[in-house]
C-alpha cells in the first residue's frame, strides 16, 4: 500500500544547509519536526566513475517514544516511501532495510525503528551519465514520506536535495553508512522451508552461523499480513537447524509460495527465502478491517464459546433456492427471463419444444452456478482470499461484463441482431437449435446474475464455503434451480403458460423496454470499476463502450457507408483501447478507504457549531484508515452497547472526521484542539470547552464523559 494514498495535509519546515566548500562537502537538506529530524546523506568513497555504485540514504532521528516502520510494518503503520529525481544515466535501487525491532502496542505488534536509523539506497552510475561541464556534480533530489507514531500516528514528508562531487570522494558520513550496512541481514546459504501445518507455519532454516546455535532469535517476515504478529510462537534448535512454529493469521491477505524471512540476534540479522510446502488454510470471511487488526480484535475479545452456526444444511439449501428465485427480480437478470418466457408465446402449440427448452435452460443455469462455485472453492483451497462474486474483484472482468451487457442492451433496443454478426447462431436468442441455445441462454443468465448474487444468498453461501465439496456444490446447484424455476414452470405447467399474454405487437415494445434495465446494470458496473481503478478507469471504460456502440451501429449499415464507417470505428476503438485501456486495470494513485458510518454522520466544517446552536451535544471521532488505534477503538469502545445506549439517551450527535487523505479543514480543526495527529475524540457541549479524551479509549472513560453532558 502506497503511503501517498494516506497522507493528510502536514506543514513541514525545511532548512537547506549548504556547505562552505562544495568541492569538499556536498550540499545537504534537513527537515525537522517535533517528532523527528530527517536528513539526506551521501556516501561515495570511490567517487562517481562510470559503472560504480554510490550510496545515498535518508537518516531519521526519532524523538523518544516515537517510531517509524520497516518494509513490513506489522499490525499497523506504513513503510517509509522514497521517490527519487535523478539525472539520466543514474539509477536508484531499493532501500537496503536494516534489521527492525518488534514494537509491542497492547495486543498488537509492529516492526520498525526507534532512535536513529539510516535507510540507504544504492545509486548505479551508468556510462550514460554526463555531468554538467560547469558544475561537475551529481544532483540528487528526494521526496520522502514517512508515518511516525507513538500512541497517535502522524504522516510527515519532506523534500531534499544534495550535490555529490563527480571528481572527488564523499565519505563524511562513512560511520553512519557502515553502521547501517552492518545491521542489514546477511543471506543464509542453507536450505530454508516453511511447512503449512493446519493453522500454523513450521519453519526450518539451515546454514546459520555456528555461534548462533542455541540462541533465541527474533523473527521478522517480509511478507505482511500472513502471520499473527503479536501471537505467542515457539522456536527450537535441531542440531544446526533453527525451527519455529508460528500461527497463521485467519485473515491473511497473501498466500506466498516463497516467504522471505529475517532472523536477528544482538542487532545483527540473517535473511532466508523459505519455500512454502503444503496448502494454505482457507481465509475466514472479512469484517472490513485489516487482517492483522481483525485478528488482534478477536484475541482481545472476551473469552467464550464460539457460536455455532444456526443454519443447517437443509436450511441452507432452502435459502439458496429462495435466493436463486429472487434473482429473477433483479434488473440485470429479469430481461433474460422475460425474453425467454415471451419467446415461446409465439409458439404456444409446441409443448414438447417448450419442455426441452426449459430443461436445457435449467441445465445451463445449474451447471454454470456449480462450475462457478467449484472454481471459487478450488481457488480458496489454494489460499486465495475469495468470496462469492470474486470475479468482480478484477477490473478486467468488470469491464468485460460491462461490454457484454452493453451489447445485449443494444440488441434488446433493436439496434442489431446477433444473428447478423454470428450466422452460426451461437449467441442468437432465435437460433435454429433451440435446445442448445436454451442451454447457452442459461449460461448467459448466470454470467449476468453473478454480480447480483451476494446480497440474497449470504448465509447459505457462507455455510457452503465451510462444507465438504459435494455439499457445497449442492448449495450452488440449489441457487441455480431456484433461478431457473420460473422459466421451468412456464415451460412445463400449462396453467402457468396460460397466464402469459398472447403474442402481439406488445412483445417488440417489451423487448426494447428491457434494454433500459440492462443499461442500468452497465451504469452500476462502471461505478464498481470507479471504486477499483478511480475516475480515470471509469472514464476510460465509458469511452470504450461508446466506441464499441459506434462500431456495432456501423456494422448494421449497408454498402460503402458500412465499409468506411466500420473501418473508422474499428480504428478508433483500437486507438482508444491502446491509449485509455490501461487506466481500467491500474490502481489509482490515491484511493480513500471508506468507513461505514452507520449512526454516524460525516464531519464537515461548521457542522459542530450548527448542532451546538440547536442545543444538541456532539461527539467527533477524528480517525483514519491507516491508524490502528483508531480502528481498534472503533471496533471495541465505540461499538460497545452500553456506550451507544448512553449516547442515544443523551441525544448526542455523532460525527466522524476521516483524515485518511489530505483534508485541510480537518487539519485546522485538529490544530484548534492542540493536536496534529489521530486518533482524537472530542465532546462538545454548548457553553463549555471541548473535552478531549485519551487516544486509547476505554468504555468507562466514554461513559463518564457522557454522564457529564
Amino acid at each position: 500500500m502506497l503511503l501517498s494514498r494516506f497522507l493528510p495535509a502536514v506543514a513541514l519546515a525545511a532548512a537547506l544547509v549548504l556547505s562552505g566548500a562544495a568541492a569538499a562537502q556536498p550540499a545537504r537538506s534537513v527537515v525537522t519536526t517535533e517528532r523527528a529530524r530527517a536528513e539526506l546523506l551521501a556516501h561515495a568513497p570511490q567517487g562517481l566513475a562510470a559503472g560504480s555504485q554510490v550510496w545515498v540514504g535518508l537518516q531519521l532521528a526519532h524523538q523518544p517514544e516515537w517510531h517509524t516502520y520497516w518494509k513490513n510494518s506489522g499490525d499497523s503503520g506504513l513503510p517509509t516511501q522514497l521517490q527519487w529525481t535523478l539525472p539520466p544515466g543514474v539509477v536508484a535501487g531499493d532501500i537496503a532495510w536494516p534489521v527492525p525491532k518488534k514494537i509491542p502496542i497492547g495486543t498488537l505488534a509492529n516492526y520498525g525503528y526507534e532512535g536513529t536509523v539510516l535507510l540507504p539506497v544504492p545509486l548505479t552510475i551508468t556510462p550514460d551519465f554526463k555531468p554538467s561541464l560547469l558544475s561537475s556534480e551529481l544532483e540528487v533530489k528526494l521526496k520522502a514520506q514517512w508515518l511516525i507514531c507513538r500512541k497517535e500516528c502522524i504522516p510527515e514528508e519532506g523534500e531534499f536535495a544534495l550535490r555529490i562531487p563527480v571528481r572527488s570522494t564523499t565519505a563524511l558520513h562513512a560511520a553512519a553508512f557502515q553502521a547501517s550496512f552492518d545491521s542489514q541481514p546477511r543471506p543464509v546459504t542453507g536450505e530454508s522451508r516453511v511447512e503449512i501445518d493446519g493453522n500454523a507455519l513450521q519453519l526450518s532454516v539451515a546454514g546459520l552461523p555456528a555461534a548462533l546455535r542455541g540462541e533465541t532469535l527474533e523473527f521478522f517476515p517480509e511478507t505482511g499480513e500472513v502471520i499473527e504478529t503479536a501471537a505467542p510462537w515457539t522456536q527450537a534448535w535441531q542440531g544446526d537447524t533453527w525451527t519455529a512454529r508460528v500461527p497463521v493469521s485467519a485473515q491473511r491477505s497473501q498466500s506466498p509460495a516463497v516467504m522471505p524471512i529475517v532472523l536477528a540476534a544482538g542487532g545483527q540479522g540473517w535473511r532466508a527465502e523459505a519455500r512454502v510446502l503444503g496448502t494454505w488454510p482457507a481465509v475466514a470471511a472479512s469484517t472490513g478491517v485489516s487482517p492483522a487488526l481483525e485478528s488482534a480484535l478477536r484475541r482481545n475479545a472476551a473469552a467464550g464459546t464460539p457460536p455455532s452456526s444456526s443454519l443447517t444444511f437443509t436450511a441452507a439449501l432452502l435459502g439458496a433456492l429462495l435466493g436463486g428465485l429472487l434473482l429473477n427480480l433483479m434488473p440485470c437478470v429479469f430481461p433474460i427471463l422475460a425474453i425467454k418466457v415471451a419467446g415461446f408465446t409465439r409458439h404456444a402449440d409446441d409443448r414438447r419444444g417448450h419442455r426441452l427448452g426449459g430443461l436445457a435452460y435449467t441445465a445451463g443455469v445449474v451447471v454454470s452456478f456449480a462450475a462457478l462455485g467449484a472454481l471459487m472453492l478450488a481457488l480458496r483451497a489454494t489460499g486465495e482470499q475469495l468470496g462469492w462474486g470474486f470475479q468482480l474483484q478484477s477490473p478486467a472482468v468488470v469491464a468485460a461484463l460491462a461490454a457484454l451487457f452493453t451489447l445485449i442492451g443494444l440488441n434488446l433496443a433493436g439496434l442489431f441482431e446477433f444473428g447478423a454478426f454470428l450466422p452460426s447462431g451461437v449467441a442468437s436468442m432465435e437460433a435454429r437449435h433451440p435446445v442448445a441455445n436454451s442451454f447457452v441462454s442459461g449460461v448467459l443468465a448466470v454470467a449476468i446474475a453473478s454480480p447480483c448474487t451476494a446480497p440474497f444468498m449470504g448465509a447459505s453461501l457462507g455455510l457452503a464455503i465451510g462444507l465438504p465439496a459435494v455439499q457445497a456444490l449442492l448449495v450452488f446447484a440449489a441457487i441455480g434451480i431456484g433461478m431457473a424455476l420460473p422459466y421451468l414452470a412456464a415451460s412445463w405447467v400449462p396453467a402457468v403458460a396460460r397466464l402469459l399474454p398472447r403474442p402481439g405487437p406488445w412483445m417488440d415494445t417489451f423487448r426494447k423496454l428491457m434494454a433500459f434495465p440492462m443499461f442500468a446494470t452497465v451504469a452500476w458496473l462502471v461505478w464498481v470499476l470507479g471504486q477499483q481503478s478511480g475516475i480515470d478507469g471509469a472514464g476510460a471504460l465509458l469511452v470504450l463502450l461508446v466506441a464499441l456502440s459506434m462500431l456495432v451501429w456501423a456494422l448494421t449499415l449497408r454498402g460503402r457507408a458500412r465499409t468506411v464507417l466500420a473501418s473508422i470505428s474499428l480504428a478508433s476503438l483500437a486507438l482508444l483501447g491502446w491509449a485509455a485501456g490501461p487506466n481500467i486495470t491500474k490502481t489509482p494513485a490515491q484511493q480513500i478507504a471508506g468507513h461505514e458510518l452507520g449512526p454516524w454522520a460525516a464531519w464537515e466544517p461548521g457542522r459542530v457549531d450548527q448542532l451546538l446552536a440547536s442545543g444538541q451535544p456532539v461527539f467527533v471521532d477524528f480517525t483514519a484508515a491507516w491508524c490502528v488505534t483508531c480502528q481498534y477503538n472503533k471496533k471495541t469502545t465505540l461499538a460497545h452497547q452500553d456506550v451507544l445506549a448512553d449516547l442515544a439517551a443523551k441525544k448526542v450527535a455523532l460525527l466522524r472526521a476521516d483524515w485518511t487523505r489530505r483534508d485541510p479543514a480537518i487539519t485546522a480543526a485538529l490544530a484548534e484542539l492542540g493536536r496534529n495527529g489521530v486518533p482524537v475524540y472530542v465532546f462538545y457541549k454548548k457553553g463549555s470547552a471541548p473535552v478531549v479524551l485519551s487516544e486509547v479509549l476505554g468504555v468507562e472513560e466514554m461513559r463518564s464523559a457522557i454522564a457529564k453532558l
